[in-house]
């Protein structure tokens, strides 16, 4: 990855400024739909997970709950797939809109997250931390991001190996006009409907094919 200013410094600046706009202006917004997730089952608003960001460090993710209290105790545990009746009904038009990663605007203010960068990994799938290679562990030396290289190239619905391939491409090819290109596409996907099944994969057919690679 070159280390340019963008890269060293750009990058951060513009999150701690749009974060911070969008969590001013939207506000409003996010008290609604928490309300709105209040009311549909009584449970908590904001669902809040463990994942990994620069380095391997765990964080707390922010996400407003779209499935039910203790969905990863039930079904397919932590993804979910299409029609998954664990998914309230409130939560299946969050997802779709991709409302419910409104959130983690709080993430990136902090610092935990970025607006472009791979997805933030559970702390336990597909693997630990100390579990990935050397070359896997690249993904780990930017912010994960809201959206991503691989999330606009297929995302969930790519196994983990070539997940892991494009968001180490994404490493080390970084800058502004890529992040402004995956943000486009995004947009373009949100609002296109296209690809919002999230598929499941086990750490050990994980394992499996990088043994085989």
């Amino acid at each position: 990855m070159k280390k340019t200013f963008y890269v060293k410094y750009g990058k951060r600046i513009l999150d701690i400024l749009f974060s911070g706009l969008m969590l001013l202006v939207l506000w409003p917004l996010l008290l609604i739909i928490a309300a709105l997730v209040k009311l549909g089952d009584s449970g908590p608003a904001i669902f809040v997970q463990e994942r990994l960001t620069l380095g391997g460090r765990v964080f707390t993710m922010y996400k407003f709950r779209t499935m039910c209290v203790d969905a990863e105790k039930k079904g397919t545990g932590a993804y979910s797939f299409g029609n998954d009746p664990r998914i309230t009904k409130v939560g299946s038009v969050l997802r779709k809109l991709s409302l419910d990663e409104l959130m983690q605007l709080i993430n990136i203010f902090k610092g935990d997250m970025s607006f472009v960068g791979p997805r933030p990994i559970l702390t336990y799938h597909p693997c630990k931390y100390e579990e990935y290679t050397e070359e896997e562990k690249t993904v780990f030396t930017v912010r994960p991001g809201i959206t991503g290289w691989a999330q606009v190239n297929g995302r969930n619905s790519v196994d983990w190996v070539k997940r892991f391939e494009l968001n180490e491409w994404y490493v080390q090819n970084v800058s502004l006009m890529l992040d402004i290109k995956i943000v486009v596409k995004t947009v373009v996907q949100v609002f296109s409907g296209k690809d919002v099944v999230i598929q499941g994969e086990t750490a050990k057919s994980f394992t499996d094919k990088k043994t085989r690679n």
